[in-house]
């Protein structure tokens, strides 16, 4: 049988075996999905297959003489929201931890830690029904696993941008904390000025506070970036789709 592979997906194939047509040797009992994973592309990343120009499920068996066409996941990519939910939750393994705070600036709700495993990431993962994201593509083969995507890019940029791209999520930029995911709220500046260094309290009035760990924010020496990094996430998710709006901005933290 054949098995053609979207340009999309080739990045997924050894360098030595990246034609976009397969011939593939057909046991007889292997399911698409099987086949299709045993070419190097998680299944997660496989969107339509076709058959004969019908469209099949991973599950299906094919004959062997069959022609298989193996699509990227559509963009923008659904996820499936508990009730109240507005946007997707994340959770990214250890070495995203760059854009678990750039996820966390924009207002999405991104669970990390520098120290969790496998294991542990797909029980927590679907627990919370939360959406993986890894560069580790033995990780989204995982069969548990409720829902997990590749993260494409080598620079926090990159990868940000590929999963505004891929996801569109409604942005409340400046209502989570950056160091644990926890709410901000505003606070007023005498509630913490003690904590406050003394040119921060010279030279500043609007604060926020994170509701978990106590973290105060203040539009500060990065502000400038940090905007930018929020407007231009701003643009890519207006380019899918018409951003959603959120509560008004908390100050930026220094």
């Amino acid at each position: 049988m054949r098995i053609r592979i979207a340009d999309e997906l080739l990045m997924f194939l050894p360098a030595s075996r990246r034609a976009p047509t397969r011939r593939v040797v057909y046991d007889g009992t292997s399911t698409l999905g099987h086949l299709v994973e045993s070419l190097g592309v998680p299944l997660p990343e496989a969107g339509p297959m076709t058959v004969r120009g019908e469209r099949v499920a991973s599950s299906f068996r094919p004959a062997a003489g069959d022609e298989v066409c193996v699509r990227p996941v559509p963009r923008p990519q659904p996820v499936p929201l508990e009730p109240g939910q507005v946007a997707p939750r994340f959770l990214l393994d250890v070495h995203l931890g760059t854009l678990a705070r750039r996820m966390r600036l924009l207002g999405l709700d991104t669970a990390y830690h520098n120290d969790m495993d496998d294991p542990a990431l797909v029980v927590q993962a679907n627990e919370e029904r939360r959406v993986l994201l890894t560069q580790d593509r033995g990780l989204l083969r995982r069969r548990a696993l409720w829902f997990g995507a590749y993260v494409r890019g080598s620079r926090p940029d990159d990868q940000l941008r590929d999963l505004l791209d891929r996801f569109a999520p409604v942005l409340l930029p400046w209502t989570r904390c950056t160091a644990c995911n926890g709410e901000l709220v505003q606070v007023d500046k005498r509630e913490i000025e003690r904590e406050l260094q003394a040119g921060t309290r010279r030279s500043y009035d609007v604060y926020g506070q994170c509701a978990d760990c106590g973290q105060v924010y203040w539009r500060g020496a990065h502000g400038d970036h940090l905007e930018e990094i929020v407007r231009d996430a701003t643009r890519i998710v207006e380019a899918v789709r018409p951003a959603g709006t959120g509560p008004a901005p908390l100050p930026v933290s220094d």
